[in-house]
């Protein structure tokens, strides 16, 4: 029999256990159930066909109830529209659950990009020892963030595991209880979760997958490539921002901060304790039995110890965990000295911290905390003349202060806040080691002052000695440009090259994806960051300074994310790449690490990656001529997203034809949508990238992944250049990548759905805009690509994605029924008694959405 590939494997372990599994939702014993299970799919076809004819989600819904539910009342017909949302949302946990069933059986886990396939490769070019020598210094940094894309909570994360269970063991029984569960189980909350509820809902992952799914890659390259002699722990750590991103969140405050650490320090316990109940039952030898009875006792005590310090210390738990190993070698005949040698380097991996939280701020915050701190701890006339000084006075000013200053001597304000933010770092370090909290990210950071400011609020709030890294975050595209200026100077001020000495000679750099698409255009964004890191690499190597990146990325290629992997194979030796480390957020973390299994499919091709480009990859993938196609193109494009987001209809059309402004509404995220929220008016500048990307795609329009591309492309092909961008393709795998993430923003784009917009006297041209670009965009891809359809090389992921965007095809029809209702009457030609009730649709149907595309925001 032939071998199925991966797009057979997925239409059997996936598409066809979808149809069978979702057959059982209509026989649930619910009111309504069965009739709306078999509505539905009937509804769903309506919509298919109502599209093909080019009819408007209005005229299809009320064309659906004419035919089909004769007789029903306008509440009932609400009623129904509001079931086919909850039944949509549950269909789409279904189809989560099926896939991470079925990962295994669709991905190769020993194929491209796994360990054991760059085991091979490395062995057939001669490069071991390569790989042996990065592998002793390569790191990887997933940070978990909390922002608000990810809109299951988690009872219904805990339903998707115990699914996926049951459909792997195919225990149709149990399916159906589950199936039953999930009808019951609300999808949505009455009120925003707070920061710490945020930090609880993330930490899930880190406690039950990613502390299996980094350890198992550990112990396949310590037992597979070193022959069990490998102890470089920092391969994989996990950074976290719920509880200590402060950015844009004035929810966030110095005791939930610190909570959110103690929880850490005794999750990890925790799973400690788990590990060493089941080794106990097995090493019950002499001297080695009491040993491992203490450690139980003492780890169950420290669980619940998270105010003080725990009844075992980390070294003391690392030696008595040595010391049975050297009875089990010299006593024992060494048994069961593999599943010690597994808790042993568990607690080398993770300590007493489990992952780093973060702290981060936005510049503008510090530098208003600085006059308050000038005018408490220094002289009153220096707090009013400050802001007046050059940056190279301020640099004087800032290097002279000495003075110890202590939040417990400042009134409540932004100040004393910012202040207890870095008295908690040092007393996290100190109860959860130093990786439990390091680094302070400066948000928005524009200037070398930026960097100063909060380096001295440091020095002089935990010493000169302290070990906490300032990691400033460039994001506008005007900031990328002036970065490697202003690390210059940085590294030019004495004082701050000194406190670099002590941390090693590192400076971690964080870059911004989001508003760097929002800000210039998905290709600008790209190419500017790419760029970024290449002057910086320079700049920081002149001074000595061993340059670590950080990338803010998002879900959706938009953001950064998407296929992120082909990125970092694709660097050179121009970018300095020991280590990557990037940001994770909402859907992604759960589509990408919300099993054990995908988890470590996926850390492992940011190792090969990251590998790969070291010892493998062609170091010249930029010669003279492509980079001047490329300038040419970035350039082009972000002169007409300028023209685009210029146009006097953008900000109107998102604010009356998108679901932007009901982002805040989900109530799925602590953080507030926009940056301040002292009035409802529409501002986009003050907009975050997350509503700003998410609503594009609630439209199926996508705009922030493609638009400028097509038309930069076009501008080669009407000049008979298009070879120029065909061999851009073709020998740069960076600008492969780009084109392959935005053809997934255009295969999640359905632009039928909004068609009707074309006739709107207001936005009609705008939408044809919209339109004719995306229809050009998708031309040239395919042209550049010689491919016959999008994603051609990816066809188990586009049809995946196919699927699910055929799911929720009713729940969009809805929205866009209940935005159009909700816009006629704020035209004041219908009565305002039912709006509360369509807006209320439109909020809710954005769950389903969002969780059905994965990536969207």
């Amino acid at each position: 029999m032939s071998k199925l590939n991966k797009k057979e494997r997925f239409q059997e372990n996936v598409l066809s256990k979808f149809h069978v599994y979702n057959s059982i939702f209509a026989t649930l014993p619910y009111e309504s159930i069965s009739e709306t299970g078999n509505l539905l799919p009937i509804f769903s076809e309506f919509c298919r066909s109502g599209y093909s004819k080019k009819l408007d989600p209005r005229t299809i819904v009320e064309d659906f109830f004419l035919k089909y539910c004769d007789g029903y009342s306008e509440d009932e017909k609400i009623s129904l529209m509001f079931r086919f949302i909850q039944y949509v949302e549950r269909q789409v946990v279904l189809f989560d659950a099926i896939e991470d069933a079925s990962f295994t059986k669709i991905n190769n886990m020993d194929g491209v990009g796994t360990m054991r396939n760059l085991k091979e490769q490395v062995e057939s070019s001669n490069k071991k020892d390569e790989l042996k020598k990065y592998l002793k210094s390569f790191k990887i940094k997933p940070v978990l963030t909390a922002h608000p894309t990810q809109f299951y909570p988690g009872s219904v994360l805990g339903i998707i595991t115990d699914l996926a269970n049951s459909i792997e063991k195919n225990d149709l029984s149990e399916i159906k209880d589950l199936l039953s569960q999930l009808g019951k189980t609300p999808f949505f909350k009455e009120k925003k979760p707070s920061p710490y509820d945020e930090a609880v809902s993330l930490s899930w992952y880190l406690e039950n997958v990613f502390y299996y799914s980094a350890s198992n890659i550990f112990k396949y390259i310590k037992s597979n490539i070193f022959d069990n002699k490998y102890d470089h722990y920092d391969l994989i750590s996990i950074g976290f921002w719920p509880g200590g991103d402060r950015d844009g969140n004035p929810y966030v405050t110095s005791a939930i901060t610190l909570k959110t650490a103690q929880k850490l320090r005794s999750d990890i316990i925790k799973n400690y304790y788990r590990d060493i109940r089941v080794l106990r039952r097995k090493l019950t030898f002499k001297k080695i039995e009491d040993v491992i009875v203490r450690i139980e006792d003492a780890l169950w005590i420290s669980i619940f110890q998270t105010t003080k310090e725990p009844k075992i210390k980390l070294e003391d738990l690392k030696n008595k965990l040595n010391f049975i190993r050297e009875t089990l070698i010299s006593e024992h005949k060494s048994l069961f000295i593999d599943d010690l040698d597994d808790l042993i380097d568990k607690v080398n991996i993770f300590g007493y911290h489990f992952a780093t939280l973060d702290i981060r701020q936005d510049s503008r915050i510090h530098s208003g905390v600085f006059g308050e701190i000038l005018e408490k701890f220094y002289k009153k006339d220096l707090a009013l003349t400050y802001d007046t000084l050059s940056d190279a006075k301020k640099e004087i000013q800032l290097s002279s202060m000495s003075k110890i200053i202590e939040s417990k001597k400042m009134k409540e304000s932004s100040a004393k806040s910012t202040i207890e933010s870095i008295e908690l770092i040092g007393q996290i370090q100190k109860s959860n080691g130093e990786k439990g909290c390091h680094r302070y990210i400066i948000s928005n950071n524009k200037s070398a002052i930026n960097i100063f400011e909060i380096y001295t609020m440091i020095r002089l709030v935990l010493g000169n000695e302290s070990k906490v890294d300032v990691v400033p975050l460039f994001e506008s595209v005007s900031d990328l440009e002036n970065s490697s200026e202003v690390m210059d100077k940085v590294y030019s001020n004495k004082l701050y090259r000194d406190h670099l000495k002590n941390r090693g000679d590192a400076q971690t750099i964080m870059l911004g994806f989001s508003d760097g698409t929002k800000d210039g255009g998905y290709l600008t964004a790209n190419w500017s960051i790419l760029k970024a890191k290449e002057s910086l690499t320079r700049v920081s190597r002149k001074f000595g300074v061993k340059v670590l990146f950080f990338d803010g990325r998002g879900g959706p290629p938009a953001r950064g994310g998407g296929n992120t992997h082909q990125f970092y194979s694709s660097l050179g030796d121009f970018i300095e790449s020991d280590q990557i480390q990037l940001t994770v957020q909402g859907q992604t973390i759960s589509s990408n690490f919300g099993t054990i299994e995908s988890s470590q499919y996926n850390m492992e091709q940011l190792i090969s990656s990251g590998i790969k480009n070291r010892i493998l990859s062609n170091k010249e993938i930029f010669n003279k001529k492509n980079r001047r196609t490329i300038e040419k193109l970035s350039s082009l494009s972000y002169n007409n997203y300028t023209n685009f987001k210029n146009h006097p209809k953008f900000i109107p059309y998102l604010e009356k034809m998108s679901t932007i402004k009901y982002y805040s509404k989900t109530n799925i995220g602590s953080r507030p949508s926009k940056r301040s929220s002292k009035d409802d008016k529409f501002d986009f500048d003050k907009l975050r990238a997350i509503p700003f990307v998410g609503g594009w795609n609630q439209l199926k329009q996508n705009v922030p992944g493609f638009y400028g591309l097509g038309s930069s492309i076009n501008y080669f092909y009407k000049r008979n250049k298009i070879k120029d961008v065909k061999d851009l393709y073709n020998e740069v795998p960076f600008f492969r990548a780009l084109v392959s993430n935005s053809m997934m923003s255009l295969t999640k784009s359905f632009f039928e759905l909004t068609s009707y917009m074309s006739k709107d006297d207001e936005f009609g041209e705008f939408w044809k805009i919209i339109h004719e670009e995306y229809l050009l965009t998708k031309k040239m891809v395919l042209k550049i690509s010689n491919y016959k359809e999008l994603m051609q090389n990816e066809p188990a992921n586009k049809l995946s994605i196919e699927t699910r965007e055929a799911i929720v095809m009713p729940l969009i029809t809805i929205q866009q029924y209940a935005l159009q209702i909700v816009n006629e009457i704020d035209s004041k030609k219908m009565d305002n008694s039912k709006k509360p009730i369509f807006e209320k649709m439109i909020t809710r149907s954005l769950y389903g959405n969002i969780n059905a595309s994965r990536n969207s925001a």
